[in-house]
């Protein structure tokens, strides 16, 4: 079994991939593989809704967010990490998302998935959300831990003095792994995943 952490920070190195280190040493410490992928700082584009995405099975803007869509095949649970500017994720980050998941649902279907995220003070329970509403549209397992999934601190130095902050990533990591576990030995024993009716609506009719 392997994870994917996602780092959405414009710093490799900063809080946010310290607190995605603390996770993937829980998971690393229970069996589970682990890969980090630092989605950059250069800006990633926004999603065109060209719908073309679902005719070509891949999206059209060939970059780091297209690439990840199509290898989230090979992982069977997800971490996305963001710092929090003005209370909401890294803009990066989101769109991001937005692309994979859109032009590749089918490769997060029914895998764990958690957000974290790395604040000064504030706006992190608010970015949380923004984030698990990708894994809940998309059939996700969400993974939560002993407290909201966050750390606080200005540099990873102050985050390291973030005890419960680090104990949350830590607690994350091995509920994910045990969930990682029973949906493996779910399959094992033939306990596959819902096959789902999808009914679009619009509002005005």
């Amino acid at each position: 079994m392997k994870v994917m952490l996602v780092n959405g920070s414009s710093r490799e190195h900063g809080c946010t991939a310290r607190a995605l280190q603390e996770v993937a040493k829980a998971l690393e410490a229970e069996g589970i593989e682990t890969e980090t992928l630092f989605i950059g700082n250069r800006p990633i584009a926004d999603c065109l809704a060209c719908g073309q995405c679902g005719k070509l099975g891949h999206c059209v803007l060939q970059d780091a967010a297209a690439e990840f869509a199509v290898r989230a095949a090979e992982f069977d649970g997800f971490v996305f990490g963001s710092p929090v500017y003005y209370a909401h994720p890294s803009g990066r980050l989101l769109s991001f998302m937005d692309r994979a998941f859109y032009a590749n649902g089918a490769n997060f279907r029914f895998k764990p998935a958690a957000a974290v995220l790395s604040a000064r003070r504030a706006g992190n329970t608010a970015s949380l959300d923004v984030i698990m509403k990708h894994f809940t549209i998309n059939e996700m397992p969400v993974v939560s831990s002993s407290y909201w999934n966050h750390v606080h601190g200005n540099t990873p130095a102050e985050v390291e003095q973030d005890l419960e902050g680090l104990q949350t990533m830590t607690n994350l990591g091995k509920n994910m792994a045990w969930l990682l576990k029973c949906i493996q030995l779910g399959k094992e024993n033939n306990v596959c995943p819902p096959v789902n009716r999808k009914v679009y609506t619009n509002f005005i009719r």
